[in-house]
Protein backbone atom coordinates (compact mmCIF):
# COMPACT_ATOMS: atom_id res chain seq x y z
CA UNK A 1 0.00 0.00 0.00
CA UNK A 2 1.33 3.26 -1.27
CA UNK A 3 0.08 5.09 1.54
CA UNK A 4 -1.60 4.34 5.14
CA UNK A 5 -5.28 5.16 5.48
CA UNK A 6 -6.79 6.11 8.71
CA UNK A 7 -10.34 5.85 9.86
CA UNK A 8 -11.51 8.52 12.58
CA UNK A 9 -12.85 6.09 15.41
CA UNK A 10 -14.48 7.76 19.19
CA UNK A 11 -13.45 4.69 20.75
CA UNK A 12 -9.79 4.29 19.56
CA UNK A 13 -8.97 7.51 18.25
CA UNK A 14 -7.45 6.32 14.61
CA UNK A 15 -7.78 3.26 12.77
CA UNK A 16 -4.67 2.25 10.77
CA UNK A 17 -5.22 0.09 7.21
CA UNK A 18 -1.60 -0.02 6.37
CA UNK A 19 -2.68 -3.71 4.13
CA UNK A 20 -3.96 -3.62 0.56
CA UNK A 21 -6.09 -6.51 1.44
CA UNK A 22 -7.81 -4.96 4.55
CA UNK A 23 -8.57 -2.05 2.81
CA UNK A 24 -9.79 -3.92 -0.33
CA UNK A 25 -11.89 -6.61 2.03
CA UNK A 26 -13.31 -3.26 4.05
CA UNK A 27 -14.37 -2.39 0.07
CA UNK A 28 -16.14 -4.93 -0.68
CA UNK A 29 -20.41 -5.03 -0.26
CA UNK A 30 -20.24 -7.87 1.65
CA UNK A 31 -18.35 -6.19 4.28
CA UNK A 32 -20.04 -2.72 3.68
CA UNK A 33 -23.69 -4.43 3.98
CA UNK A 34 -22.39 -3.92 7.73
CA UNK A 35 -22.82 -0.26 8.27
CA UNK A 36 -26.88 -1.13 7.50
CA UNK A 37 -26.71 -3.75 11.11
CA UNK A 38 -26.52 -2.33 14.44
CA UNK A 39 -24.17 -3.86 16.98
CA UNK A 40 -26.25 -3.93 19.69
CA UNK A 41 -29.39 -5.14 17.97
CA UNK A 42 -32.83 -3.87 19.64
CA UNK A 43 -30.89 -2.13 23.02
CA UNK A 44 -31.57 1.44 20.92
CA UNK A 45 -34.90 1.02 22.17
CA UNK A 46 -33.54 1.09 25.99
CA UNK A 47 -30.12 3.50 25.43
CA UNK A 48 -30.78 5.54 22.37
CA UNK A 49 -27.51 6.48 21.58
CA UNK A 50 -26.97 2.70 20.84
CA UNK A 51 -27.20 3.35 16.90
CA UNK A 52 -23.60 2.26 15.93
CA UNK A 53 -22.96 -0.64 13.41
CA UNK A 54 -21.34 -4.04 12.95
CA UNK A 55 -18.87 -2.25 10.63
CA UNK A 56 -17.49 0.19 13.27
CA UNK A 57 -17.38 -2.82 15.61
CA UNK A 58 -15.48 -4.98 13.30
CA UNK A 59 -12.97 -1.90 12.54
CA UNK A 60 -12.27 -1.48 15.88
CA UNK A 61 -11.64 -5.50 16.58
CA UNK A 62 -9.29 -5.45 13.18
CA UNK A 63 -7.67 -2.19 15.41
CA UNK A 64 -7.12 -4.12 18.45
CA UNK A 65 -5.82 -7.12 17.19
CA UNK A 66 -3.30 -4.93 14.48
CA UNK A 67 -1.88 -3.10 18.03
CA UNK A 68 -1.60 -6.80 19.76
CA UNK A 69 0.45 -8.09 16.76
CA UNK A 70 2.19 -4.62 16.77
CA UNK A 71 3.53 -4.91 20.43
CA UNK A 72 4.03 -9.22 19.66
CA UNK A 73 6.36 -8.21 16.80
CA UNK A 74 7.98 -5.24 18.39
CA UNK A 75 8.94 -7.04 21.31
CA UNK A 76 10.41 -9.82 19.21
CA UNK A 77 8.76 -12.60 20.43
CA UNK A 78 9.58 -16.02 19.33
CA UNK A 79 6.44 -17.88 20.01
CA UNK A 80 4.52 -15.34 17.84
CA UNK A 81 4.24 -17.22 14.70
CA UNK A 82 4.63 -13.99 12.28
CA UNK A 83 3.59 -15.52 8.69
CA UNK A 84 0.10 -15.71 10.41
CA UNK A 85 -0.17 -12.07 10.82
CA UNK A 86 -2.35 -11.32 7.75
CA UNK A 87 -4.65 -13.79 8.71
CA UNK A 88 -5.12 -12.79 11.84
CA UNK A 89 -6.17 -9.25 10.69
CA UNK A 90 -8.63 -10.90 8.09
CA UNK A 91 -10.25 -13.42 10.73
CA UNK A 92 -10.85 -9.91 13.09
CA UNK A 93 -12.40 -7.53 10.64
CA UNK A 94 -14.59 -10.28 8.82
CA UNK A 95 -15.67 -12.07 12.20
CA UNK A 96 -18.87 -10.74 12.42
CA UNK A 97 -19.76 -10.75 8.64
CA UNK A 98 -22.65 -12.98 9.02
CA UNK A 99 -24.45 -11.19 11.01
CA UNK A 100 -27.96 -10.28 10.13
CA UNK A 101 -30.46 -7.66 11.08
CA UNK A 102 -31.54 -7.24 15.12
CA UNK A 103 -28.65 -10.52 15.14
CA UNK A 104 -29.74 -12.57 18.26
CA UNK A 105 -33.46 -11.97 17.58
CA UNK A 106 -33.17 -13.51 14.11
CA UNK A 107 -31.37 -16.14 14.95
CA UNK A 108 -33.39 -17.19 17.35
CA UNK A 109 -36.02 -17.40 16.09
CA UNK A 110 -35.14 -19.13 12.53
CA UNK A 111 -32.44 -21.43 14.08
CA UNK A 112 -29.05 -19.39 12.27
CA UNK A 113 -25.58 -18.83 13.41
CA UNK A 114 -24.39 -15.74 12.67
CA UNK A 115 -20.58 -17.57 12.48
CA UNK A 116 -21.57 -19.60 10.00
CA UNK A 117 -22.97 -17.01 7.50
CA UNK A 118 -19.36 -14.85 7.96
CA UNK A 119 -18.12 -18.55 7.04
CA UNK A 120 -20.15 -18.75 4.10
CA UNK A 121 -19.99 -15.56 2.75
CA UNK A 122 -15.75 -16.16 3.10
CA UNK A 123 -15.68 -18.85 0.79
CA UNK A 124 -18.76 -18.40 -1.13
CA UNK A 125 -18.99 -16.59 -4.57
CA UNK A 126 -18.66 -12.99 -2.94
CA UNK A 127 -16.19 -9.62 -3.25
CA UNK A 128 -14.75 -10.96 -0.03
CA UNK A 129 -13.70 -14.23 -1.12
CA UNK A 130 -12.16 -12.72 -4.92
CA UNK A 131 -9.96 -10.16 -2.64
CA UNK A 132 -9.01 -12.97 -0.19
CA UNK A 133 -8.38 -15.22 -2.65
CA UNK A 134 -5.51 -12.91 -3.93
CA UNK A 135 -3.46 -14.25 -0.79
CA UNK A 136 -3.12 -17.36 -1.63
CA UNK A 137 -5.90 -20.25 -3.07
CA UNK A 138 -6.20 -21.79 0.32
CA UNK A 139 -6.40 -18.53 2.07
CA UNK A 140 -10.47 -17.92 2.40
CA UNK A 141 -10.72 -20.86 3.92
CA UNK A 142 -7.76 -20.47 6.65
CA UNK A 143 -10.17 -17.54 7.33
CA UNK A 144 -13.17 -19.55 7.74
CA UNK A 145 -10.96 -22.00 10.13
CA UNK A 146 -10.25 -18.84 12.18
CA UNK A 147 -13.99 -17.59 12.76
CA UNK A 148 -15.37 -20.89 12.70
CA UNK A 149 -12.61 -21.75 15.23
CA UNK A 150 -11.43 -24.86 13.79
CA UNK A 151 -7.98 -23.68 12.56
CA UNK A 152 -5.19 -25.55 14.04
CA UNK A 153 -3.12 -23.13 15.67
CA UNK A 154 -5.02 -21.90 18.96
CA UNK A 155 -2.86 -18.57 19.50
CA UNK A 156 -4.22 -17.47 16.27
CA UNK A 157 -8.04 -18.00 17.13
CA UNK A 158 -7.41 -16.30 20.56
CA UNK A 159 -6.80 -13.09 19.37
CA UNK A 160 -10.36 -13.32 17.38
CA UNK A 161 -12.02 -15.54 20.04
CA UNK A 162 -11.33 -16.40 23.41
CA UNK A 163 -11.93 -15.10 27.11
CA UNK A 164 -9.29 -12.18 26.28
CA UNK A 165 -10.34 -11.18 22.40
CA UNK A 166 -10.02 -8.50 20.46
CA UNK A 167 -13.81 -8.79 19.95
CA UNK A 168 -14.72 -8.89 23.44
CA UNK A 169 -12.56 -5.75 23.98
CA UNK A 170 -13.65 -3.96 21.67
CA UNK A 171 -17.65 -4.10 22.50
CA UNK A 172 -17.22 -3.55 25.74
CA UNK A 173 -15.40 0.01 25.29
CA UNK A 174 -17.75 0.60 21.96
CA UNK A 175 -21.01 -0.47 23.39
CA UNK A 176 -20.31 1.50 26.88
CA UNK A 177 -19.40 4.69 24.56
CA UNK A 178 -22.34 4.54 22.30
CA UNK A 179 -25.15 3.68 25.65
CA UNK A 180 -23.74 6.10 27.58
CA UNK A 181 -22.36 3.98 30.74
CA UNK A 182 -19.07 4.24 32.16
CA UNK A 183 -19.24 -0.12 33.23
CA UNK A 184 -17.18 -0.89 29.83
CA UNK A 185 -14.73 1.07 30.48
CA UNK A 186 -11.12 -0.90 31.33
CA UNK A 187 -6.97 0.44 30.90
CA UNK A 188 -7.25 -1.48 26.97
CA UNK A 189 -3.44 0.01 27.31
CA UNK A 190 -2.15 -1.81 29.96
CA UNK A 191 -3.84 -4.79 28.84
CA UNK A 192 -2.00 -4.34 25.62
CA UNK A 193 1.21 -4.17 26.79
CA UNK A 194 1.01 -7.23 29.37
CA UNK A 195 -0.66 -9.96 26.84
CA UNK A 196 2.16 -12.44 25.52
CA UNK A 197 2.83 -15.43 23.02
CA UNK A 198 3.61 -18.23 25.11
CA UNK A 199 3.67 -21.85 23.91
CA UNK A 200 1.03 -21.85 21.37
CA UNK A 201 -0.96 -19.75 23.37
CA UNK A 202 -2.16 -15.95 24.44
CA UNK A 203 -1.11 -15.59 27.96
CA UNK A 204 -1.15 -12.11 30.50
CA UNK A 205 2.27 -11.37 32.67
CA UNK A 206 1.56 -11.58 35.99
CA UNK A 207 1.98 -8.49 36.85
CA UNK A 208 -0.89 -7.32 34.74
CA UNK A 209 -3.40 -9.43 36.52
CA UNK A 210 -5.38 -6.47 38.46
CA UNK A 211 -6.04 -4.89 34.68
CA UNK A 212 -7.33 -8.18 33.36
CA UNK A 213 -9.54 -8.15 36.76
CA UNK A 214 -10.79 -4.48 35.93
CA UNK A 215 -11.51 -5.83 32.32
CA UNK A 216 -13.70 -8.81 33.46
CA UNK A 217 -15.38 -6.76 36.37
CA UNK A 218 -16.04 -4.34 33.13
CA UNK A 219 -17.49 -7.04 31.48
CA UNK A 220 -19.89 -8.63 34.18
CA UNK A 221 -21.27 -5.03 34.65
CA UNK A 222 -22.03 -4.60 31.07
CA UNK A 223 -23.92 -7.81 30.96
CA UNK A 224 -26.10 -6.71 33.62
CA UNK A 225 -26.73 -3.58 32.97
CA UNK A 226 -26.81 -3.42 29.35
CA UNK A 227 -26.77 -6.33 27.49
CA UNK A 228 -29.32 -8.21 30.40
CA UNK A 229 -31.48 -5.06 30.50
CA UNK A 230 -34.70 -6.28 30.97
CA UNK A 231 -36.34 -3.90 28.71
CA UNK A 232 -33.89 -4.65 25.61
CA UNK A 233 -35.43 -8.10 26.39
CA UNK A 234 -38.86 -7.23 25.91
CA UNK A 235 -37.95 -5.84 22.79
CA UNK A 236 -36.46 -9.12 21.84
CA UNK A 237 -39.14 -10.99 22.86
CA UNK A 238 -41.59 -9.43 20.37
CA UNK A 239 -39.61 -9.13 17.91
CA UNK A 240 -38.77 -12.98 18.30
CA UNK A 241 -42.75 -13.52 19.09
CA UNK A 242 -43.42 -11.13 14.96
CA UNK A 243 -40.88 -13.75 13.16
CA UNK A 244 -42.43 -16.92 14.95
CA UNK A 245 -45.93 -15.42 14.30
CA UNK A 246 -44.98 -14.82 10.33
CA UNK A 247 -43.55 -18.23 10.58
CA UNK A 248 -47.08 -19.99 11.88
CA UNK A 249 -49.46 -17.54 9.08
CA UNK A 250 -47.28 -19.37 6.62
CA UNK A 251 -47.56 -22.77 7.78
CA UNK A 252 -51.38 -22.02 7.68
CA UNK A 253 -50.93 -20.58 3.71
CA UNK A 254 -51.88 -17.02 5.09
CA UNK A 255 -51.82 -15.02 1.85
CA UNK A 256 -49.45 -11.83 3.56
CA UNK A 257 -50.32 -8.53 2.34
CA UNK A 258 -46.71 -7.51 1.67
CA UNK A 259 -44.09 -9.98 1.26
CA UNK A 260 -40.06 -9.81 -0.08
CA UNK A 261 -38.31 -13.04 -1.34
CA UNK A 262 -35.52 -12.77 1.22
CA UNK A 263 -37.47 -12.91 3.91
CA UNK A 264 -40.41 -15.06 2.83
CA UNK A 265 -37.31 -17.50 2.14
CA UNK A 266 -35.48 -17.30 5.84
CA UNK A 267 -39.47 -18.70 6.77
CA UNK A 268 -39.49 -21.11 4.27
CA UNK A 269 -35.46 -22.05 5.76
CA UNK A 270 -34.23 -22.28 2.52
CA UNK A 271 -32.23 -19.18 2.47
CA UNK A 272 -29.82 -18.69 -0.10
CA UNK A 273 -25.94 -16.56 0.21
CA UNK A 274 -27.34 -13.78 -1.86
CA UNK A 275 -30.64 -13.77 -0.49
CA UNK A 276 -29.19 -13.39 3.33
CA UNK A 277 -26.69 -10.21 2.19
CA UNK A 278 -30.23 -8.44 0.72
CA UNK A 279 -31.37 -8.83 4.10
CA UNK A 280 -30.06 -5.86 6.62
CA UNK A 281 -32.23 -3.78 9.00
CA UNK A 282 -33.78 -1.20 6.50
CA UNK A 283 -35.58 -4.27 4.88
CA UNK A 284 -37.08 -5.86 8.06
CA UNK A 285 -37.95 -2.18 9.38
CA UNK A 286 -39.79 -1.70 6.25
CA UNK A 287 -41.27 -5.13 6.36
CA UNK A 288 -42.49 -4.68 10.05
CA UNK A 289 -43.95 -1.50 9.00
CA UNK A 290 -45.88 -3.26 6.05
CA UNK A 291 -47.04 -6.35 8.51
CA UNK A 292 -48.56 -3.15 11.11
CA UNK A 293 -51.17 -3.22 8.32
CA UNK A 294 -51.43 -6.78 7.46
CA UNK A 295 -54.97 -8.75 8.04
CA UNK A 296 -53.80 -11.03 11.28
CA UNK A 297 -54.62 -9.14 13.82
CA UNK A 298 -51.84 -10.66 16.02
CA UNK A 299 -48.99 -10.12 13.27
CA UNK A 300 -50.34 -6.46 12.74
CA UNK A 301 -50.51 -5.52 16.74
CA UNK A 302 -47.02 -6.86 17.26
CA UNK A 303 -45.43 -4.87 14.61
CA UNK A 304 -46.85 -2.01 16.21
CA UNK A 305 -46.13 -2.31 19.31
CA UNK A 306 -42.52 -3.25 18.61
CA UNK A 307 -42.31 0.11 15.89
CA UNK A 308 -43.89 2.24 18.34
CA UNK A 309 -42.05 0.90 21.01
CA UNK A 310 -45.22 -0.44 23.01
CA UNK A 311 -42.62 -2.72 24.63
CA UNK A 312 -44.13 -5.24 27.52
CA UNK A 313 -44.21 -4.85 30.81
CA UNK A 314 -42.14 -7.17 32.89
CA UNK A 315 -42.89 -8.25 36.38
CA UNK A 316 -40.49 -10.76 38.61
CA UNK A 317 -42.00 -14.12 38.26
CA UNK A 318 -41.40 -17.53 40.50
CA UNK A 319 -40.73 -20.13 37.61
CA UNK A 320 -40.80 -22.67 39.06
CA UNK A 321 -44.18 -22.02 40.60
CA UNK A 322 -46.28 -23.99 37.61
CA UNK A 323 -49.01 -23.40 39.21
CA UNK A 324 -48.95 -19.34 38.42
CA UNK A 325 -47.72 -20.10 34.62
CA UNK A 326 -51.08 -22.17 33.83
CA UNK A 327 -53.22 -19.40 35.50
CA UNK A 328 -51.49 -16.50 33.86
CA UNK A 329 -51.85 -18.26 31.00
CA UNK A 330 -55.50 -18.79 31.53
CA UNK A 331 -56.42 -15.21 32.22
CA UNK A 332 -54.92 -13.99 29.83
CA UNK A 333 -57.21 -16.18 27.04
CA UNK A 334 -59.72 -15.09 29.09
CA UNK A 335 -59.40 -11.44 28.55
CA UNK A 336 -58.07 -11.70 24.83
CA UNK A 337 -54.56 -12.30 24.62
CA UNK A 338 -53.32 -15.43 22.89
CA UNK A 339 -50.17 -16.45 25.66
CA UNK A 340 -48.04 -17.95 22.87
CA UNK A 341 -47.60 -14.47 21.40
CA UNK A 342 -48.40 -12.11 24.29
CA UNK A 343 -46.44 -13.62 27.72
CA UNK A 344 -43.29 -14.81 27.92
CA UNK A 345 -41.15 -16.26 30.60
CA UNK A 346 -37.36 -15.40 30.71
CA UNK A 347 -34.21 -15.72 32.90
CA UNK A 348 -31.13 -13.88 31.62
CA UNK A 349 -29.52 -17.21 30.77
CA UNK A 350 -31.70 -17.20 27.80
CA UNK A 351 -29.48 -14.68 26.07
CA UNK A 352 -26.45 -14.99 23.96
CA UNK A 353 -23.94 -13.22 25.67
CA UNK A 354 -22.11 -15.08 28.96
CA UNK A 355 -19.61 -14.52 31.91
CA UNK A 356 -16.51 -15.70 32.33
CA UNK A 357 -16.53 -19.07 32.65
CA UNK A 358 -13.14 -20.96 32.57
CA UNK A 359 -12.44 -24.44 31.39
CA UNK A 360 -15.21 -24.65 28.81
CA UNK A 361 -15.22 -24.97 25.21
CA UNK A 362 -16.29 -22.95 21.97
CA UNK A 363 -15.01 -19.96 22.32
CA UNK A 364 -14.05 -19.34 25.87
CA UNK A 365 -10.43 -20.42 26.47
CA UNK A 366 -9.63 -19.32 29.77
CA UNK A 367 -7.13 -16.74 30.56
CA UNK A 368 -3.68 -17.80 31.82
CA UNK A 369 -1.55 -16.02 34.09
CA UNK A 370 2.39 -16.14 33.27
CA UNK A 371 4.65 -15.53 36.52
CA UNK A 372 8.49 -15.26 36.35
CA UNK A 373 9.35 -19.23 36.22
CA UNK A 374 6.97 -19.18 33.46
CA UNK A 375 4.45 -21.51 35.35
CA UNK A 376 0.82 -21.14 34.08
CA UNK A 377 -2.25 -20.19 36.14
CA UNK A 378 -5.46 -20.32 35.18
CA UNK A 379 -6.59 -16.83 36.53
CA UNK A 380 -9.40 -17.66 39.24
CA UNK A 381 -6.53 -19.56 40.73
CA UNK A 382 -4.92 -16.56 41.48
CA UNK A 383 -7.78 -13.32 41.70
CA UNK A 384 -10.53 -13.72 44.28
CA UNK A 385 -12.57 -10.76 42.72
CA UNK A 386 -12.54 -13.18 38.89
CA UNK A 387 -13.16 -16.00 41.29
CA UNK A 388 -16.37 -14.49 42.77
CA UNK A 389 -17.68 -13.63 39.96
CA UNK A 390 -16.73 -16.51 37.14
CA UNK A 391 -19.70 -18.08 36.38
CA UNK A 392 -21.84 -16.35 38.92
CA UNK A 393 -25.90 -16.10 37.49
CA UNK A 394 -27.77 -13.16 38.88
CA UNK A 395 -30.37 -11.82 38.07
CA UNK A 396 -34.22 -13.02 38.43
CA UNK A 397 -36.75 -14.59 36.03
CA UNK A 398 -39.39 -12.14 34.20
CA UNK A 399 -42.50 -12.42 32.98
CA UNK A 400 -43.47 -10.05 29.92
CA UNK A 401 -47.25 -9.19 29.33
CA UNK A 402 -48.69 -6.45 27.29
CA UNK A 403 -49.31 -3.52 30.11
CA UNK A 404 -53.34 -3.10 28.77
CA UNK A 405 -53.50 -7.10 30.80
CA UNK A 406 -53.57 -5.00 34.05
CA UNK A 407 -56.50 -3.05 32.75
CA UNK A 408 -58.46 -5.98 31.58
CA UNK A 409 -57.90 -7.62 34.86
CA UNK A 410 -60.17 -7.97 37.43
CA UNK A 411 -58.42 -8.06 40.21
CA UNK A 412 -61.55 -9.64 42.57
CA UNK A 413 -61.19 -12.44 40.57
CA UNK A 414 -57.48 -12.73 40.45
CA UNK A 415 -56.22 -11.25 43.22
CA UNK A 416 -53.09 -13.55 43.24
CA UNK A 417 -52.47 -12.85 40.19
CA UNK A 418 -52.96 -9.44 39.94
CA UNK A 419 -50.24 -8.98 43.29
CA UNK A 420 -47.63 -10.64 41.23
CA UNK A 421 -48.40 -8.13 38.07
CA UNK A 422 -48.74 -5.01 40.12
CA UNK A 423 -45.14 -5.11 42.02
CA UNK A 424 -43.50 -4.59 38.77
CA UNK A 425 -39.18 -4.19 39.34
Amino acid sequence: MKEEKVFKDPVHKYIYVQDNTIWDLINTREFQRLRRIRQLGTSYLTFHGAEHSRFSHSLGVYEITRKIISQFERNHYEDWPQEERLLCLCAALLHDLGHGPFSHSIEKAFGTKHEDWSCRIVLGDTDVNKVLSRVSPDFPKKVAGVICKSYSEEIVVSLVSSQLDADRMDYLLRDAYFTGVNYGTFDLERILRVIRPYKGHIVVKESGMHAVEDYLMSRYQMYWQVYFHPVTRSAEILLHKVFARAKHLYEEDYTFGFMVEPILHLIQNKISLEDYLLLDESVMQTMLTFWSNEKDPILADMCKRFLDRKLYKYSTFDESNQRQIKLMEKVMAEVGFDPTYYMEIDFPSNQSYDVYRPGETDDNLPIFLLDHKETLTEITHRSEIVQSISGFQMGKHHVYYPEELLERLNATNYPELWALLGEQD
